[in-house]
């Protein structure tokens, strides 16, 4: 017998009302215990909590199935809802859960039991693989080792017999030393990936006639990144591929000659063209000279096939300086941007390429010096564009080097306004050109070129301190690698109008490299060009513009007018006869 007044119970209650209530006072489950006759209480029902001080237990009220039943399936179907960003229901993952706790029963469930829905989730996930045929995965890993180990297999595996040949001089450049330079300023790839490219830059050499070869650097994309070789072939092997070039050129300007003239016999009786002359299109360098001083190979990694990119204009680069573009790692790909680029993105990447090098090559003072032979003026205006190693040069101190920043000079040209490195008067014709043009036409000419001034640009080995800053960031920054150990510092130099460009000097090794987007360093947001203003067809003036329409009242006194003046008109007319036939009678 349990005690009714202990447990506040009414012996009038039902018997399922009453197994409740010594299931409460027993520690128990009141729901199980009312599960035959009631069910499960919800928690806006009046007994869900069965008995609380000030409540009477006379005034619970039973729900009916029927709700009940209702409550229980929104429940579910709430627990059942799936997520919109995983797919996965709260239902099934509890579910789970509790299957994989009642499987394993580790030691402190509570307390893994974010791990283990962690664990569940990911389960989910997984590719299920069938045990019979599983499908051969490929990591990325294992790709990226099958296209570079082509490059650690010998071209000749006669043994160690050429490898004294290998030894001799080679245009190899030693990329790991460079690296290691480059490495105590914090600057460079990992050694993985520097050893890569020594590899595949001694794969260029040995399918290509290189004289001599450098790892310019790595410009970052979108998509992919593009690994720079700037090289030089021996004399004569560039020659060839631009005679082929000048050979289709003129074949090509041939055939136009001739369609030239079917086609001025066919219009003859057509109306007049208009008589605008586009302005005239400036040439290129010649290859091994100016902008083209160097050819240029790139790949995406190492252990791809190395692609040679086209000389560049000078349209493109004066292109170049007007946008801003991103790469996409594609050559291929379009250059879409305002002013309209002549090229795709191998042209791009030459044209920002040969600016970057005309404006951060840089080398000590001294290491370089002009041949006693040159002349000190070349036509063009543009001093001396040749230079050779000083074999006297006495390296300065680290502290002498970052110090003044006008101890590092550049040893390119750098570029003009015009687009080229040597400057070139576009409306200049041969001599004979020149015989067979007109008096009235040689004028007009000599006002255009009067018009233009020539471009003189700063000349080779030009210290770094005459470079113009960037309001107050000075152009260029040096700095020591170490102040620890001075005696075995670095001087370092880097570009702040290109960031990315770096340069070091240890006694007598220097080197350049660029790690960066290929953009030059702006104050001002980029803001592309305008287009130009809609052209007038034709001047605004009093002779054409068009009159309004007068009114009713202004045509009627018009017309009025008439009628007066013609009246007057007539009247005089006949005064006049009248006149007349006087004198005629007197005479």
């Amino acid at each position: 017998m349990y005690q009714s007044d202990a447990l506040g119970l009414d012996p009038n209650q039902t018997q399922e009302t009453k197994s409740a209530y010594r299931a409460y006072g027993e520690g128990q489950d009141p729901y199980q215990a009312y599960e035959r006759g009631h069910g499960p209480y919800q928690p806006h029902e009046p007994g869900y909590s069965l008995y609380q001080p000030g409540f009477s237990p006379y005034d619970d009220q039973i729900p009916e199935p029927k709700s009940r039943m209702l409550a229980i399936e929104n429940a579910k179907a709430y627990l059942l809802k799936s997520s919109t960003t995983s797919g996965l229901n709260l239902y099934d993952h509890l579910a789970n859960m509790l299957t994989k706790v009642l499987d394993e029963q580790p030691t402190n469930a509570v307390d893994i039991i974010e791990n283990i829905s962690k664990d569940v989730k990911w389960a989910q996930f997984r590719k299920k693989m069938d045990t019979l045929r599983d499908e051969h995965e490929i990591l990325p890993t294992y790709e990226a080792a099958e296209e570079r180990k082509a490059l650690f297999l010998k071209a000749n595996e006669e043994g160690d017999e050429d490898l004294e040949e290998d030894i001799g001089e080679t245009p190899l450049p030693n990329v790991m030393e460079t690296a290691f330079y480059f490495e105590q300023a914090g600057i460079g790839l990992s050694k993985d990936e520097s050893y890569h490219i020594f590899l595949a830059l001694k794969k260029l050499i040995s399918a290509q006639p290189i004289q001599t070869c450098r790892f310019w650097g790595k410009i970052l994309g979108l998509e992919m990144n593009y690994i720079i070789a700037e090289v030089q072939f021996h004399e004569g092997e560039e020659e060839e591929e631009t005679e082929e070039e000048e050979v289709l050129e003129e074949s090509g300007k041939e055939m136009g000659d001739v369609e030239d003239e079917d086609e001025e016999k066919e219009e003859e009786d057509k109306p007049p063209k208009s008589t605008y002359k586009p302005p005239p299109a400036i040439p290129r360098e010649e290859n091994g000279t100016g902008a083209n001083k160097y050819v240029y190979f790139v790949c995406n990694e190492p252990g791809k096939p190395w692609v040679k990119l086209p000389p560049v204009t000078p349209a493109q680069i004066v292109c170049a300086r007007k946008i801003k573009k991103f790469f996409t790692g594609r050559l291929d790909a379009p250059v879409v941007t305002f002013p309209p680029f002549p090229g795709n993105e191998a042209n791009y990447l030459r044209a920002q390429i040969a600016r970057i090098s005309a404006g951060t090559q840089v080398s000590p003072i001294g290491f370089y010096q002009f041949p006693e032979e040159e002349d000190e003026e070349e036509e063009g205006g543009g001093g001396r564009d040749t230079y050779e190693e000083n074999p006297e040069f006495q390296p300065l101190s680290v502290a002498e080097m970052v110090d003044s920043v006008s101890t590092w000079v550049h040893h390119t040209q750098s570029i003009l306004k015009q687009g080229r490195c040597v400057w070139l008067n576009p409306f200049q014709k041969s001599e004979e050109e020149e015989e067979e043009e007109e008096v009235e036409e040689e004028e007009e000419k000599a006002e255009e070129t009067d018009a233009l001034q020539q471009e003189i640009g700063p000349p080779l080995l030009t210290p770094l301190s005459e470079d113009e800053g960037i309001q107050n960031i000075p152009a260029w920054t040096a700095q020591a690698s170490t102040h620890l150990i001075p005696q075995y510092a670095v001087a370092i130099v880097r570009s702040n109008r290109w960031p990315g460009a770096y340069a070091f000097a240890a006694g007598r090794r220097f080197d350049n490299i660029y790690f960066g987007w290929g953009h030059k360093y702006s104050v001002e947001n980029h803001t592309p060009a305008l287009p130009p203003p809609v052209q007038a067809e034709y001047p605004s003036g009093p002779e054409v513009t068009e009159a309004r329409d007068p009114s009713l009242e202004e045509e009627l006194a018009l017309k009025a007018a008439k009628e007066a003046a013609l009246a007057e008109a007539e009247e005089e007319e006949a005064e006049d006869e009248e006149d007349d036939e006087e004198e005629e009678e007197d005479d």
